[in-house]
């Protein structure tokens, strides 16, 4: 019953560590193309290009600005990870 509530927790711990990582270039991409979206409509341009360049530019740039910080808390989480496996082998 223990495993499970570890595995549960493990989880949950999982999908909250995705959530920080993917998060914030998810939610930088989504406003850029709200606002893409409301001038092409403002300006009846339709180009699907325009709506491309500008995403790719903004995850870029999140990537820039917080790749260290994404990648720390996903080399702790997987030491954190490592370190449960080697107490279960135990």
């Amino acid at each position: 019953m223990q495993e499970d509530a570890q595995l549960l927790a493990l989880a949950d711990q999982t999908l909250w560590v995705t959530a920080l990582i993917v998060g914030p270039v998810l939610i930088a991409a989504l406003v850029v193309g709200l606002i893409v979206g409301i001038i092409q409509a403002a300006t009846s341009v339709n180009e699907q290009t325009l709506t491309f360049v500008p995403k790719l530019a903004i995850t870029a740039l999140v990537f820039v600005v917080l790749g260290g910080t994404m990648m720390a808390l996903l080399g702790d989480f997987m030491r954190e990870i490592f370190a449960q496996i080697a107490g279960i082998a135990v």
